[in-house]
């Protein structure tokens, strides 16, 4: 399985999100959903997840979360963080997210289109102490369950295109479209060229269309 980046960064990643959750939300008093939303909306979701250093090793959660909220709502963030002996339920979400996002290298914007804030605060009281594979397994779950459609057919319909349109500009077999899409082909195993040429006719990356 190809990561979001090196693992040499995943610690560093999963202390700077579960750092700015417990902050944001237990010492600046920031609603769950409403700082998943910030954080989606700003530029530090998108550089997390491009493994970008100066955000996962030049900062700490508290100085990212004042990014977060200035370069959202312009506000400055001037609360003073609180001493915590234990890890809160906030920060095990923080953690927990940042490795599911580094281990699949999904955008933290699916996995939050899966999982509320709620959704997660629930599956702290039976994952928090198990081995962090038992919550990718279930977010995994969750994840195929939500997208049913394969990132082919998905994205091939949002960009306005039947299989015939896209087989013949991409100059790839229709039956072979047609059973990627139904996962009677796995496109993950598919030349990279071929991989390649859909891609580039929907507009998006080869990483895109793989199957995570």
């Amino acid at each position: 399985m190809i990561h979001a980046y090196q693992e040499t960064y995943l610690n560093r990643a999963q202390s700077v999100l579960g750092d700015a959750f417990d902050y944001a939300i237990n010492t600046c008093g920031i609603a769950g959903d409403d700082f998943i939303k910030l954080f989606l909306t700003s530029t530090v979701s998108s550089r997390m997840e491009n493994g970008e250093p100066s955000v996962l090793t030049g900062r700490s959660g508290i100085e990212a979360v004042s990014e977060i909220v200035y370069e959202t709502t312009n506000d400055r963030i001037t609360n003073e963080p609180k001493e915590r002996f234990e890890r809160s339920k906030e920060y095990w979400i923080g953690w927990a997210v940042a490795y599911y996002q580094w281990y699949s290298n999904r955008r933290y914007s699916e996995i939050f289109k899966v999982l509320t804030f709620y959704d997660l605060q629930q599956m702290y009281h039976t994952l928090h102490e198990a081995d962090i594979s038992k919550f990718v397994d279930v977010v995994d779950s969750r994840i195929r369950e939500y997208f049913k459609d394969t990132n082919l057919k998905r994205i091939r319909m949002e960009y306005g295109c039947t299989q015939a349109e896209l087989a013949k500009r991409a100059g790839v077999n229709l039956r072979s479209i047609q059973m990627y899409e139904q996962r009677n082909k796995d496109i993950n195993k598919a030349s990279i060229d071929t991989v390649h040429r859909l891609a580039k006719n929907l507009g998006c990356t080869v990483e895109d269309l793989i199957e995570k």
